[in-house]
């Protein structure tokens, strides 16, 4: 897919259904009143902290809010933000102090309290919120979303405000590494506004963060400006940012291409081999946070009777990687080794201790089939959405390394959904019949985060419901220590039960590729493909 080939008023034919804040202007002026026009898919949700725990959603929480800590978006590392200081002795109980100044963008001080109720809400039962897990640390967590039966409580015993500026954090076990956690976007703060008139914030996000949401149309885009009185360090450079929602990612490279659009932070499968000729130095392409992988629905007993280990494993071994991120990411995608992550380094915990079950061997995963009982009814079904991540391409690459493999001609077909929303709520309802997308943008740093949401009993991410007691235990026993090489080794240790079960097949890691247009500078995208969308420059 070649720049010089398209026409502008083209591109716009194409994508006017979709987007069409893209199409007709010029440049919506320059320098730091410039608009970046960036691609995007609508959320899963409306957008609401506790409530998103996808990368769509992601992207408008990391730019309307900020929390007690920020990770750096070159080094990952998390740095205190609103927070002054953290405090502890006994990585137990903590005792954090605000930062004076910072104020919501309606004008509303951030205080202590408004800290403590959010992760309250966020924690109750009766708020349905997805994030819940993260605050199950909390003394009093028990009580405001039991494992049955009706909540307790309408707060945490753990969360005491002290002052407008200082709360203390008590939490069930020793947990050294908590602090580092406090940067994912699930303990930001909430207004007032958030509790008095719930309905009107989700219409219109009010938060603290360098940008503030003008408008949002589901389908079309969502319109994100600078707020001027942001007090943090980290104010925007530009003028704001359109998000606008494209179904198709080879329809937002040709309007990137034709000039309708400034920025792609997923560029697609078909332009990956032509994609550095036609941006130069415009293209982007670096490690990132990022696992692709297939997810089993244990809740089925199909898949999760004694024996399908086997058949799990055999179809880990019937992939051949290698070809299929050479052949179509162009190198953008590395085969996995591991349920981690090469970013998080080997002292952070990445291994290769998928070992032998991560090796194309198709000889020896008919015969693991085959030993485990064979596929379920005969047949195999993958599914993903099919408008972001040209997952159609390696879905159809994947059936066809099992269907070689197996010989026994096309057992595995693909069943693609339309959109990222509708497939979030077919995944995130318990809906799968078969093999799923499940791939996975670290929230923060640290190999707890590629483990525990996921396959922890209950996690947040946990999609397949995957459940193993020796698995829980070693999360717990590692979220004890305060020895970080030691907690490490318990994190691989649970690791190793993945490989010995696989309930999730690891395909590949992801680099973050985008290009952006010549209007742009200062590009970058963070540890997890995020743009960094307040240090771009427009003009």
């Amino acid at each position: 897919m070649r720049g010089a080939t398209h026409v502008r008023s083209a591109a716009c034919a194409v994508a006017v259904a979709l987007a069409a804040t893209a199409c007709g202007g010029g440049a919506a002026g320059g320098g730091a009143d410039g608009i970046v026009r960036s691609s995007w898919g609508d959320p899963q949700n409306l957008i609401e902290p506790a409530n998103t725990n996808e990368v769509q959603g992601g992207k408008v929480l990391d730019m309307v809010f900020r929390g007690l800590k920020r990770y750096d978006p070159e080094t990952g590392e998390a740095h205190d933000l609103v927070a002054e200081k953290i405090e502890t002795t006994d990585s137990k109980n903590f005792t954090i102090t605000l930062k004076p100044g910072w104020t919501f963008s309606n004008g509303e001080p951030v205080t202590a309290r408004s800290f403590v109720d959010a992760w309250n809400y966020a924690a109750h039962l009766d708020n349905k919120q997805n994030n819940a897990p993260f605050f199950s640390d909390i003394v009093g967590y028990d009580d405001v979303h039991p494992a049955s039966g009706a909540p307790r409580a309408k707060t945490m015993s753990g969360l005491v405000v002290k002052d407008d500026r200082t709360f203390t954090v008590a939490l069930k076990n020793t947990f050294s590494t908590w602090p580092e956690t406090l940067g994912y976007h699930a303990f930001v703060p909430l207004p007032r506004a958030f509790f008095t008139d719930h309905d009107g914030w989700l219409d219109k996000p009010v938060g603290n963060g360098p940008y503030a949401v003008e408008s949002y149309q589901k389908g079309s885009a969502m319109k994100l400006r600078r707020w001027d009185g942001y007090p943090g360090p980290d104010k925007a450079r530009n003028g704001g940012v359109d998000l606008v929602v494209y179904t198709d990612n080879n329809t937002a490279y040709t309007d990137l291409m034709a000039g309708n659009l400034d920025l792609v932070d997923d560029v697609p499968a078909q332009a990956l081999k032509n994609a550095a000729a036609d941006l130069g130095d415009r293209y982007i392409n670096q490690p990132a946070l990022i696992l692709q992988t297939l997810a089993f629905p244990m809740y089925r007993p199909e898949w999760s009777k004694p024996g399908m280990e086997k058949v799990r494993r055999g179809l880990s071994m019937a992939i051949n990687r290698d070809e299929i991120t050479r052949q179509i990411y162009q190198g953008t995608r590395t085969p996995a080794k591991d349920w981690t992550s090469p970013a998080l380094g080997r002292e952070g915990g990445h291994t290769q201790l998928c070992g032998d079950a991560c090796a194309y061997d198709p000889a020896r995963a008919k015969k693991l089939i085959e030993e485990g009982g064979g596929l379920p009814g005969g047949r195999l079904t993958l599914t993903s959405n099919v408008d972001t991540g040209s997952h159609r391409a390696w879905m159809d690459a994947v059936c066809n390394s099992v269907n070689n493999a197996l010989g026994k001609g096309p057992v595995c077909t693909v069943d693609p959904v339309g959109t990222f929303a509708d497939y979030r709520s077919r995944t995130t309802t318990f809906r799968m019949s078969g093999p799923f997308r499940s791939g996975w943008q670290a929230d923060y740093p640290l190999i707890q985060n590629f483990l525990q949401p996921l396959y922890y009993t209950g996690g947040s991410a946990n999609h397949g419901k995957f459940s193993d007691q020796r698995f829980d235990a070693l999360i717990d026993k590692a979220n004890r220590t305060t020895d970080q090489a030691q907690a490490v080794k318990d994190f691989q240790a649970a690791e190793r039960i993945l490989a010995e079960q696989m309930p999730v097949i690891p395909l590949w890691y992801q680099n973050g590729s985008a290009g952006y247009s010549e209007r742009l500078s200062d590009v970058a995208l963070n540890q997890f493909s995020v743009p960094v969308y307040d240090r771009i420059k427009v003009g």
